[in-house]
């Protein structure tokens, strides 16, 4: 449900101008989501939209397009303490984690920015990783068992 309402929310303020919660509020209503002030405005908070722009309207920020400093460096450490197991199929690279632990690698592998990667999708305890061919995909490999170190199985 609240998967469903946030995309929601972000469809709205991409078709019209949304300059306040009690507007948004009101959409959300015809589209059939009854939500309160307190649901929207953490819905607002979790999906870091901003009011900006010359109407004033909420938005989405800007995407950030720099590697945030010592992600590497977090994302090794990390690898080596939580990821159990990396497989390849194609351009898909599969890691394998402890239960719990796939979102919290997957946010750091994404802000590592590496160049292999075209982009990540996590569960529980597993990430699919896509590279744009078989080519970049066997680098990622090679780049994350090193990160890792000896611990994972492949």
């Amino acid at each position: 449900m609240k998967a469903r309402r946030q995309s929601l929310i972000l469809d709205v303020i991409q078709r019209e101008p949304v300059r306040s919660q009690e507007q948004l509020r009101r959409r959300m209503h015809a589209a059939g989501f009854d939500v309160t002030q307190a649901t929207l405005s953490r819905d607002i908070r979790e999906l870091g939209l901003v009011k900006g722009g010359v109407d004033g309207a909420y938005q989405t920020p800007a995407p950030v397009t720099r590697t945030a400093p010592g992600a590497q460096a977090l994302l090794q450490r990390s690898l080596g303490a939580q990821l159990l197991r990396l497989d390849r199929v194609q351009q898909l690279v599969l890691l394998r984690t402890g239960l719990g632990h796939a979102g919290s690698l997957c946010a750091l592998l994404d802000s590592a920015r590496l160049p292999e990667v075209v982009g990540t999708l996590a569960g529980e305890d597993t990430i699919l990783v896509v590279t744009a061919d078989t080519r970049r995909a066997k680098a990622l490999v090679k780049r994350l068992e090193e990160m890792a170190g000896e611990r994972i199985a492949s």
